[in-house]
Formats: C-alpha cells, sequence, structure tokens
C-alpha cells in the first residue's frame, strides 16, 4: 500500500508526527498522537492528544476542520483507536465527519486496538494507507510500543563519570560529577518517562529526589519513583518519599516498620537482589512505557547482565577521579563484553552526551 502514499502525505504526517511531539511530557500511559485533516496541500484541522482522558487528537482536528472534513484526508500518525476508553472511538468519529481517506503511519500495538480501526474504516468505504514514517511513529512512541509488544517497558540507563569512568570520589563522598547543562538534559528525559527507578544504595548515599523541575507547560506530570529497596533498609525520612508517587519494591520477608503509609510490592529475590524481570511485570501492569533507571554501579551492572537496557544515556565529564574512586558499574556481561553502538553524541557545557544502544547478536 506504502506506492499509493504520495510526497505530500509524507508532508502531512511528517507534520501529524510534530504535532504528536507537543505531548512528549504529557500524555503517558496513552501514546503521543497527532492529526492532520486536509484536503490536498491545504490544512483544514490539526490537534494532537495532549492529556490521557481528554480528547484524542483527531476529535481536536475534526473539531478544527469542521464540516470541511467531509471528503477530506485524516492524516494520523497512529492507527484510530477503535474501542470505548476514557473517550470514545477515533475511528467513529473519522466516519461520521465523512473524511474520505485515512494515512497513519502504524497500526496500534494495543491489542484492544491491533487493526481493527483500520477494519472499521474500511467498512464504512473509507480508503486507508498505512506504513509511511513508521519509523519515525515508533520512536515517538518507543516505550508504548515495547510495552505492548515485549511486555516490558523500555529501559533507559542514565549515569555520569569522569573521564577515566569513576562515577563519584573515594569514599563515596557526595559530588555533582556532570555540570549544570547536563543535570537540566536529564530533567528532559525524566519528564518523559513513566518512571523513574533508583536502588536504596543511592537513596541512602546521595538522598535524590528524582522528581521533574522542568518548566515545560501548564500540567507538570511527575514520574512514578520507584525504589528497590530489598529489606526497607532506607531511612524513612529520604526525599523521594516526601511525595506521593513513589513505589518502594522488597522482599517478601522485609519488615514494613516505618513504611507502613507507603506503597510497597513485594517481589521476588533473585541473585543478589530483587528479582528484576519480576519488577518489569509489576511495572508493565502499572502501564510504565519508559522507565529511566539512575542508580548506582551495582543495581547498573544488575540490568546490563539481564540484559534490561535499552537505551545508555552516558554523560562524560572532563575530570579523572582515580582508580580509587567508585566505578560506573559492577558487571560480568555474557560473553565478556557488552558490544554499543554509538546513537547520538552532543555537548552539554564542559560535558559530553552519549546515547548508545546494545548490539543486536
Amino acid at each position: 500500500m506504502n506506492e499509493e502514499i504520495t510526497a505530500q502525505d509524507r508532508a502531512q504526517l511528517a507534520r501529524a508526527l510534530d504535532l504528536a511531539a507537543r505531548g512528549l511530557y504529557t500524555t503517558d500511559p496513552n501514546p503521543r498522537v497527532g492529526c492532520v485533516i486536509a484536503d490536498a496541500d491545504r490544512v483544514l484541522g490539526e490537534g494532537w492528544h495532549v492529556r490521557a482522558g481528554e480528547a484524542h487528537a483527531e476529535v481536536f482536528a475534526l473539531r478544527a476542520a469542521g464540516s470541511q472534513a467531509r471528503g477530506a484526508t485524516a492524516y494520523v500518525s497512529l492507527e484510530p483507536c477503535s474501542h470505548t476508553g476514557r473517550t470514545p472511538p477515533c475511528a467513529d468519529a473519522l466516519i461520521a465527519a465523512g473524511v474520505a481517506r485515512v494515512v497513519c503511519c502504524t497500526r496500534d500495538p494495543n491489542p484492544k486496538v491491533a487493526g481493527r480501526g483500520i477494519e472499521r474504516l474500511q467498512q464504512a468505504g473509507i480508503a486507508v494507507q498505512v506504513g509511511a514514517l513508521a519509523d519515525e511513529a515508533r520512536r515517538l512512541n518507543v516505550g508504548y510500543y515495547s510495552r505492548h509488544e515485549r511486555g516490558r517497558p523500555y529501559v533507559r540507563l542514565k549515569l555520569a563519570m569522569s573521564l577515566d569512568g569513576r562515577t563519584a570520589p573515594a569514599g563515596g563522598r557526595r559530588a555533582w560529577i556532570s555540570g549544570t547543562e547536563s543535570r537540566a538534559d536529564v530533567q528532559a528525559w525524566r519528564a518523559r518517562s513513566s518512571a523513574v527507578l533508583t536502588g536504596a544504595g543511592t537513596v541512602r548515599s546521595d538522598d535524590p529526589q528524582l522528581n521533574v523541575r522542568l518548566e515545560y507547560g501548564p500540567w507538570v506530570r511527575q514520574p512514578l519513583r520507584v525504589v528497590l529497596d530489598t529489606m526497607l533498609s532506607t531511612p524513612r525520612a529520604a526525599k523521594i518519599f516526601n511525595h506521593d508517587e513513589a513505589l518502594v519494591f522488597a522482599a517478601p520477608e522485609a519488615a514494613l516498620g516505618a513504611f507502613k503509609d507507603l506503597k510497597v510490592e513485594r517481589i521476588p529475590r533473585s541473585e543478589g537482589g530483587l528479582d528484576l524481570d519480576a519488577v518489569m511485570q509489576n511495572l508493565t501492569a502499572r502501564e510504565i512505557n519508559e522507565l529511566l533507571v539512575e542508580c548506582g554501579p551495582t543495581l547498573a551492572g544488575a540490568f546490563v547482565a539481564k540484559q534490561l537496557v535499552d537505551e545508555l544515556i552516558l554523560y562524560v565529564a572532563p575530570k579523572l577521579l582515580g582508580d580509587d574512586a567508585l566505578p560506573l558499574m559492577h558487571i560480568k556481561p555474557a560473553g565478556g563484553e557488552w558490544p554499543l553502538d554509538f546513537r547520538d553524541v552532543q555537548r552539554f557545557g564542559d560535558d559530553m552526551r552519549l546515547i548508545l544502544k546494545p548490539k543486536k547478536h
């Protein structure tokens, strides 16, 4: 069907993707979706999904187009939904508006949709083309696809190190490795994530908040903050627990003690700590799409060893800390190494940010 998609169609889909990206920090757990209603090169209406529970992109675009939508083409970055959730089906709205054609980037991986929206449109006599700019659409909603296709969140591991691969001065003294520009960039990664996860050791040593302090609009959606604390040994007064959006994973035998008022989930033990696969299953059930892991060397190594890291975000500061400082991670990778591909290199102040992905075997 791709041969029927024109250069003009691709341009309108690219615009729909730009609109969808406006919901980067706000739509979770829903996908980021944009829509353009057009007649040839004349745009009649535009819209994007802003927040879960509110109108979808197609509805906003149809409202803007009004009666002009009849006979027009709808360009959508994701297959229109066909089920009633917190809002009515978008496929029905497009049918009622009388559009003649729908062009979308990809099918919706959600089993509640999974092609049914396309089928409903076709049964109503609407021509449907699917597949253009699919890679771009998937990248925008990488966690949403991961949750529905692989049954787990898309995991980013964020670390900062010196040029000699160290993360903290000898003795574990608290100190910033990266500069202010890098730390501001981390805020954007947190803002787009469904959850931010750390370990008990990091809570004890750094007392982080792991919240979003980024001004990006009228709605500041805080990610779920997750702590892996096998025996509930972290201080109850830690900053990360000073809000409602905190979840603690602990071993079955850990005594609640001061944690009785917090959300504590029991997770089976595994070698060296909690079962990370069970953690992923729990987070998937909570509709976590993108998971940002900010942790110390032991937990970082455990995520790598379990092959749960989809993307490594590494900030490299131009300083040396010496061989007695804390290492980047404790790891014994399968095969003796962890091969990675560079995907992006950028400078933030004095630091370099590297984005890497594990090589496929």
